[in-house]
């Protein structure tokens, strides 16, 4: 294998990779060997058949397919060690020369991690956060729990309400036609909770149990579903149970049921003292990401689209994976909320954009203020993997690999930098 690397505007790189005309006829003889069983030549038994007769029945590139997608992947792997890039997207494939008998020739077209130019990041002027708790949050904080205790009983003498959890049967209907997908039976739905298409749940309030409603909507433009997008709908639905939350009262006994404490007296006081510890801890927060932002703000760097482009994929796909362990496969949850994976990854551009931003200068930070965690620093993250896996902590680091190890040390000085630079913030 040759390779030959291009510099581009903009942190690109383009990778010329070329592989010798005998590892390509060595993979189109594993593709053969493959794909044999499945061709059929008359007067041979099938998986029979020589390749140089197969090529002379349907061309010699009837294997170049697989052997190209073979070739690749553990070419530009190579390419990767030989070359001294940092590269930080996924390639851009284009294959340049694929003839049988001939060297195959690939490009890849890659972002470059890009340079840093840092400006003012120490002793920047940062807003000062409110840490005072109000008696409105203390008693939104035990609301939220009394909700958490409450239960759920059915309502007999009224309409639903916002709030209410409805049990319903639908079926949706657009020209008359019922649609795929548009049909439910004895579906739990919020009222108020956003999750059906825009004004479906407010025309099911004022309903009563037993009541029939033709709901009108219409599916937003971008839905997933191409054929229901931007048209109207007709759902009949019926109404076959309402349900509430019901309270219980804030009294000594409530107090007693979620804390360790007799009074609700204390069991409040107690509620006051964590909000105040919690508002210390965000206001910390607050400090170190007001800090980063101006110096970010005050950086220089170029930022190739390919970058974030590759970023914002993976954000998406780690949200699928968030989604997929509540039980949720992105193909629903495009489906309830009238998104595509497209639109998705799009709208995630701006935040991609800026964790890259932010990343690059904590890193150049890191490495200006020369930022290392100490072993004993080390040890301590390895310790709470440990303990968040459940297994000893010299197992951890059996398993990890001096790659993982490295990535470690590294978010652990990129942690130290934020530190610093919030140390030195002035609140103003």
């Amino acid at each position: 294998m040759s390779l030959q690397v291009e510099k581009l505007e903009k942190n690109m790189a383009k990778l010329t990779i070329e592989v010798s005309a005998e590892d390509l006829d060595k993979a189109m003889q594993a593709a053969y060997q493959k794909s044999k069983g499945k061709i059929s030549i008359p007067g041979f038994r099938k998986g029979k058949a020589p390749r140089k007769m197969i090529e002379q029945m349907y061309g010699k590139g009837i294997f170049m397919e697989d052997a190209a997608n073979a070739l690749i992947p553990e070419h530009y792997g190579k390419a990767l060690e030989e070359c001294d890039l940092e590269i930080v997207s996924q390639p851009e494939i284009d294959v340049v020369q694929a003839e049988p008998g001939k060297a195959f020739i690939f490009t890849a077209e890659v972002a470059v991690k890009p340079e840093v130019t840092l400006g003012e990041y120490k002793g920047l002027e940062v807003p000062k956060t409110e840490i005072a708790v109000t008696e409105e949050e203390v008693d939104a904080e035990i609301k939220k729990e009394q909700e958490k205790n409450s239960r759920t009983v059915t309502v007999e003498d009224r309409a639903a309400e916002n709030g209410d959890i409805t049990t319903i049967d639908f079926e949706g209907f657009v020209d008359g036609v019922a649609f795929e997908g548009g049909k439910g039976t004895d579906y739990p739905l919020t009222l108020g909770s956003g999750s059906f298409i825009p004004g479906f749940e407010d025309q099911i309030v004022g309903a009563k149990t037993g009541d029939h409603v033709e709901v009108n909507v219409t599916f937003p433009e971008e839905y997933q579903a191409e054929e229901l997008a931007g048209k109207a709908a007709v759902f009949q639905c019926d109404v076959k149970k309402i349900e509430t939350k019901e309270l219980p009262e804030l009294d000594d006994d409530f107090a007693q049921d979620v804390s360790e404490f007799d009074t609700f007296v204390e069991y409040k006081d107690s509620v006051k003292k964590n909000l105040e510890e919690k508002k210390a801890k965000d206001a910390e927060r607050a400090k170190e990401d007001a800090a980063v932002e101006k110096a970010v703000e005050n950086a220089q760097m170029d930022i190739p689209d390919a970058m974030v482009n590759t970023q914002a994929r993976q954000m998406v796909d780690d949200f699928a994976r968030r989604m997929q362990q509540q039980g949720l496969s992105m193909d629903q949850y495009c489906q309830y909320t009238g998104l595509t994976i497209d639109k998705l990854i799009e709208d995630s551009k701006p935040q991609a954009l800026k964790r890259i931003q932010t990343r690059l200068v904590l890193e150049k930070v890191a490495e200006v203020e020369d930022i290392q965690p100490t072993d004993e620093e080390v040890d301590a993250e390895i310790a709470k993997m440990a303990e968040a896996y459940k297994m000893e902590a010299d197992k951890i680091k059996e398993l990890l690999g001096e790659a993982e190890l490295g990535q470690m040390k590294k978010d652990l000085a990129v942690q130290k930098a934020v530190t610093m630079m919030a140390e030195t913030a002035k609140e103003v």
